[in-house]
């Protein structure tokens, strides 16, 4: 597969692009060829942000038209990133959409924004602007100073997409693992329940479970784990991000440790219990049950 992108400068939108592309097509050798002949941008199979045409069944990924490309339903504008996600996404992702729209929220949404001019972020302390994956990309470009030929450029795009396609494929990954997570955490609040107490949920591991269990289980209040160093026990958030929980750890366990929580709590494995009461730990599972009860029956 060619692929015809612009030369000169780049941008996260047009080497993500091209790392989308690549992880779409792993069978395939694409190749980039940055020009601005348009008799070459033609004969290529496919155009990243050149071109003037949004149209994935020839081949098209441009949102420099006039009109530009659509936007999401949210309002995010679609930069060239945005529309080969659209296109290839699920591909990438084995196939699944769930996948490539989580994805696109996480990550393209965000390059996208940044290429077409919309702000979706800004710094709460003044004089701070954290650094992007946008940002990232665009510091790979030469500096003013630097005196780069042809090659010396398309070098540095290569870098910048090897970078993007590390980033993306980790998403891709991480992606799969979530949906594997989702099914155990789904039978995991499905025992609670029928357990008879849907506050306490016991987990495998310490795997992604905020989610769905914020979303699903709306009556857990607990989550509890095995850890390599022991078991883990862990107050379920409010939303997904948030530092507010549907119920706090008491509030005497405060920052204790060692002895000084076994006494508190007479539970003889107690390890810890974190300042923010969120979290605790003990050496076995039947000391973080025991934890977990206290908790419970404190917050009844």
């Amino acid at each position: 597969m060619r692929v015809a992108t612009h030369p000169g400068g780049f941008h996260a939108d047009d080497v993500f692009a091209v790392a989308a592309l690549r992880l779409a097509h792993p069978a395939e050798h694409v190749e980039v060829i940055r020009t601005r002949d348009a008799d070459a941008q033609a004969a290529a199979d496919v155009r990243v942000d050149v071109g003037g045409r949004d149209d994935a069944s020839t081949g098209d990924f441009d949102h420099h038209q006039k009109g530009g490309a659509g936007e999401r339903p949210n309002g995010i504008r679609y930069a060239s990133f945005g529309l080969v996600w659209r296109a290839f996404g699920a591909h990438a992702c084995g196939g699944s959409q769930e996948a490539a729209d989580a994805i696109d929220e996480r990550l393209v949404q965000g390059v996208d924004a940044n290429d077409t001019g919309q702000t979706i972020m800004e710094s709460l302390v003044g004089g701070v602007r954290p650094m992007t994956v946008s940002g990232v990309i665009g510091a790979l470009n030469a500096s003013w100073d630097e005196d780069l030929d042809k090659a010396g450029e398309d070098a540095r795009f290569e870098e910048a997409v090897a970078l993007a396609q590390g980033i993306l494929a980790r998403q891709i990954e991480g992606s799969a693992a979530f949906q594997r997570a989702r099914s155990l955490v789904h039978s995991a609040i499905a025992a609670a329940v029928a357990s008879g107490d849907p506050r306490l949920v016991e987990l495998p591991s310490n795997l992604p479970w905020r989610e769905t269990v914020i979303n699903e289980a709306p009556d857990a209040r607990l989550v509890f784990y095995p850890k390599s160093d022991g078991w883990g026990l862990v107050a379920v958030p409010v939303a997904a991000g948030g530092f507010d929980n549907r119920m706090d750890l008491p509030e005497a366990w405060a920052g204790l440790s060692g002895a000084e929580l076994v006494a508190e709590t007479g539970v003889e494995d107690a390890l810890f219990a974190h300042t923010a009461r969120f979290y605790a730990s003990a050496s076995s599972r039947e000391g973080i049950i025991a934890l977990a009860r206290l908790a419970l029956d404190d917050a009844a």
